[in-house]
């Protein structure tokens, strides 16, 4: 079972900037991680990807981020990081952190492993 900690949400003006974290714990198990992500979903629309990271560092955004946001990893912590500048008020949304990866605890029975944190809120006030 993976652990997720997110933290960073809150509230914010237009035009402000916010970072928000995210943290795993295994419990002992042995994980790799190979890609990680945050979603948002604002109320009354889809989930959708806000970006992305694979272990070896490429990252991926939603085309809705225009350059605003950065995201960022630190394999060490097993952290993640989204730094998010330039906030408009149709970033009001849940955001969500992701992790998928495969269990190797089982060495010659890996399993995938697939885990969402309980979302942090964040508000850009007009």
């Amino acid at each position: 079972q993976v652990h997720l900690v997110e933290s960073g949400g809150g509230s914010v003006r237009a035009g402000g900037s916010l970072t928000l974290s995210c943290q795993y714990s295994s419990s002992g198990r042995r994980l790799q991680m190979n890609s990680m992500a945050w979603h948002r979903q604002a109320p009354g629309k889809q989930r959708e990807l806000v970006a992305s990271i694979t272990n070896s560092g490429r990252a991926a955004y939603g085309d809705f981020t225009m350059g605003r946001f950065a995201i960022s990893r630190d394999g060490a912590r097993n952290s993640m990081s989204l730094e998010m500048n330039n906030l408009k008020s149709e970033d009001t949304a849940q955001y969500y952190c992701v992790v998928d990866g495969v269990d190797l605890t089982d060495w010659d029975r890996p399993k995938p492993v697939k885990s969402w944190g309980q979302g942090t809120q964040v508000t850009v006030l007009a």
